[in-house]
C-alpha cells in the first residue's frame, strides 16, 4: 500500500482510522519513534553546536576581551552562594562522622572522613549542582531572551560571530572558575567541619588534624579539580545552547532554563560517575 506525496502528517495514517484493537500498540509505536527520532535529532544538534563553537576559539579578538566579565558573574558573584553550602556540609559531614563511630575508635577518623567525603565528592559535586541551578540557568536566560527579542540576528547583522561573542566567553570561564570555586569550597567545608567538631564533640585539634594528614596525596586534590573543569564545561555547554535555540517568546526561555537546570543536573551526576570509574583507582594509598 502507498500513501499519498506530501508532508509527514499528511502521509501518515490516522490513528484513529485504525481498528479500535490496533490502535493502543500503534500509539505506543508511534511514541517510540517520535521519541527515538528526537533524541537522535538532539544529540545532532548539539554536536553540530559543539562543532561551531570549536571553530569559534579562532575569533580570539572576539571572546577573549568578554572572558573576564563572564568569569566574574559565574566566579566572584557566586562565592556567597559556594560559601554557605559548603560551610553547611562540611559542618554535617563532620558532626554526623562523629556520632556515627562506633566504640572505641579512634577520633582521627573524623578529619579524615571529612576530608575525603569534600575533597574528593561533596565539594566538586554540590558545588556544580548547585551552580547549575545559578549560572546555568542564567546562561539560558540570557541567550534565550536575546534570541526571542532577535539580537543574536542583530549580531550577525553587524558581522559578529554570535558563537564566539556569546557562547565562548561563557565556556572559557566557567571551565576556569569551577576549580577555583571548589578549591574555596573545600577549604571552607574543611574548615568548617574543624570549627564544629572541635566545639561540639570530643574531637581535639590534633585528633582532626592528624585525620588530615592520614594517606594524604596530591592527587585526591587533582581528581576533584578534572571532575570540576569537567561539570564547568557541561554547565556551560548545556546553558548556553539552551539558550541559543530558544523558541516562542517568555514560554520558550522559561522552557529551556527548567530543561538547562534538568539537563545539566543528570549529566553532572553521569560525569561524576564515570570519573570516579575511570580514575578511583589511582587514588589508593
Amino acid at each position: 500500500m502507498t500513501f499519498p506525496q506530501g508532508t509527514e502528517a499528511d502521509s501518515v495514517r490516522r490513528t484513529a482510522t485504525f481498528p479500535i484493537p490496533q490502535r493502543a500498540g500503534i500509539i505506543f509505536f508511534r511514541q517510540v519513534s517520535r521519541s527515538t527520532r528526537g533524541f537522535f535529532r538532539s544529540i545532532g544538534s548539539r554536536t553540530y553546536f559543539t562543532r561551531e563553537m570549536v571553530r569559534a576559539f579562532r575569533e580570539g579578538r572576539t571572546w577573549m576581551p568578554l572572558t573576564i566579565a563572564q568569569a566574574r558573574n559565574i566566579g566572584v558573584d557566586s562565592l556567597p552562594l559556594v560559601f554557605t553550602v559548603a560551610a553547611f556540609i562540611g559542618a554535617v559531614t563532620a558532626f554526623q562522622t562523629f556520632y556515627q563511630l562506633f566504640p572505641g575508635a579512634q577520633l582521627s577518623a573524623v578529619g579524615w572522613i571529612t576530608r575525603q567525603s569534600i575533597v574528593l565528592e561533596l565539594g566538586p559535586l554540590l558545588t556544580a549542582l548547585v551552580l547549575a541551578g545559578r549560572v546555568g540557568a542564567r546562561m539560558t536566560a540570557e541567550l534565550g531572551t536575546m534570541r526571542v527579542t532577535e539580537q543574536i540576528d542583530a549580531l550577525e547583522t553587524l558581522a559578529y560571530d554570535p558563537v564566539a561573542y556569546l557562547v565562548v566567553p561563557r565556556f572559557v570561564a566557567a571551565m576556569l572558575m569551577l576549580p577555583l570555586l571548589t578549591i574555596i569550597a573545600n577549604a571552607t567545608g574543611i574548615f568548617a567541619g574543624y570549627l564544629i567538631s572541635i566545639a561540639a564533640t570530643d574531637v581535639t585539634h590534633n585528633d582532626f588534624v592528624s585525620g588530615l594528614r592520614l594517606t594524604f596525596d596530591r592527587f585526591q586534590i587533582v581528581y576533584g579539580l578534572i571532575k570540576a573543569t569537567l561539570f564547568g564545561a557541561a554547565i556551560s555547554l548545556i546553558g548556553t545552547y539552551e539558550g541559543y535555540i530558544t523558541e516562542a517568546g517568555a514560554e520558550g526561555v522559561g522552557r529551556s532554563t527548567a530543561r538547562t537546570v534538568v539537563i545539566s543536573s543528570v549529566i553532572i551526576l553521569l560525569l561524576d560517575a564515570l570519573t570516579a570509574l575511570y580514575l578511583a583507582q589511582y587514588l589508593q594509598s
